[in-house]
């Protein structure tokens, strides 16, 4: 399909420069995905499962896990 001259001049105006169009807002699926793939990267890293005794980051992978566990994800 070609596209009229007009219409393709449209995008070369300067005043469009950097308009953009908006991204979609993660879903709630989309972080708990994202989580997850945190959770478990730690857990092959360190080789065992976070633990509320560890240091803040350690802790927080520990509450994820509790979290996506009472959700039935892992």
């Amino acid at each position: 399909m070609e596209w009229p001259k007009e219409l393709l001049e449209l995008f070369d105006d300067p005043l469009l420069d950097g308009v953009r169009p908006k991204v979609a807002a993660p879903t709630a699926d989309d972080r708990m995905s994202s989580k997850l793939a945190e959770v478990t990267a730690w857990i092959e890293q360190h080789g065992r499962e976070p633990q509320m005794t560890g240091d803040l980051k350690e802790k927080m992978m520990c509450a994820a896990m509790i979290g996506l566990r009472k959700k039935n994800l892992m």
